[in-house]
């Protein structure tokens, strides 16, 4: 309840709705003008201090799901005026153990806070419906692992999430937490073989339209878009070598198995090469007739995490628009 009000005050549903993306736990806990710092933790996830005045501090030593995670568990004993809390590593293990007992009831309504403030029902939902996810594509592995991307939390809370809301049955939630992240990533990126899978991949499509993304500095995406080249519409790639992207694959995909004039797939791999925040903008358009797309997809974009030393990116930003 205190995680739906602080929505409702701060009008999260409404921006989301607006542009697309998650809930900015580090833009919620600036808007209450509640301190925060992040440094380089050791043994802790982060802290949450309440006297002699209320500040937070998060580790940036994690990646940015759990850097979030830890911000909003944090944020929960704020809004729940809580005392001092000193968390680690087992805030994240208490995720898997929903029927655990209460050890201390602080730490319980935190971490309740942190899931219902993160990842909503509504917000679940509202990603659904734009996606076209069913309840039955939910239950696929890559499903979950996209859909934990755009909420920005990990796979495996994610997973546990659907559980608590009842929205997958839980033996179907431990089937999808045999999956590692890692496998769900190596299929999208097909033959292209990153030096290692720390980054996330992100599968774009024409239903991402006109909304956000916010990653890290070494995700990746994979853009799946329908192009009619029977008709001399090409997707124009060059637009995101321009925007700073590097393309590491390009393939084409036959939509309807007959190859004669009908659509394709165009299904274009890029990295982040000098890109970190932005607009993504890419035209489908004849080369002969440039100033005339057939169909266009924009992205905002900001791939400059995970939070480092200093100030949360949210606040940095804030601070450079009123500037």
């Amino acid at each position: 309840m205190a995680a739906s009000r602080l929505h409702q005050r701060l009008e999260q549903k409404q921006r989301i709705e607006a542009r697309g993306g998650n809930v900015d736990v580090f833009a919620a806990i600036h808007a209450l003008d509640l301190p925060v710092l992040l440094r380089p933790l050791e043994g802790l996830l982060g802290a949450y201090i309440s006297d002699p005045a209320p500040g937070v501090l998060i580790t940036t030593q994690r990646p940015m799901a759990i850097q979030r995670f830890t911000a909003a568990h944090e944020l929960g004993h704020f809004c729940l005026d809580h005392q001092l809390s000193l968390d680690d590593e087992t805030i994240l293990r208490r995720m898997a153990a929903t029927l655990a007992p209460a050890m201390d009831f602080q730490e319980v309504e935190a971490d309740a806070f942190a899931v219902g403030f993160m990842m909503p029902q509504w917000l679940i939902a509202w990603h659904c419906e734009r996606q076209g996810w069913t309840g039955e594509t939910l239950a696929r592995p890559s499903t979950v692992y996209q859909l934990a991307l755009r909420m920005g939390a990990s796979y495996s809370a994610t997973c546990y999430t659907l559980g608590r809301y009842n929205l997958l049955p839980q033996n179907r939630v431990q089937d999808l937490l045999k999956t590692q992240p890692k496998q769900v990533k190596a299929a999208l990126l097909a033959n292209y073989q990153p030096q290692d899978y720390r980054g996330d991949v992100w599968l774009l499509t024409e239903r991402d339209a006109n909304t956000r993304i916010d990653g890290s500095r070494n995700d990746l995406f994979v853009l799946r878009l329908e192009e009619h080249s029977g008709g001399g519409y090409l997707w124009d790639i060059d637009q995101l070598r321009e925007s700073g992207f590097a393309i590491v694959g390009d393939a084409v995909e036959d939509m309807d198995g007959d190859g004669v004039g009908g659509p394709v797939v165009r299904r274009v791999t890029a990295a982040t090469r000098e890109a970190n925040r932005g607009t993504l903008v890419l035209d489908e358009r004849r080369p002969w007739e440039p100033d005339e797309p057939l169909a266009s997809l924009a992205v905002d974009y900001d791939f400059t995490g995970p939070e480092e030393v200093g100030l949360s990116r949210a606040e940095r930003r804030i601070r450079l628009e009123a500037a």
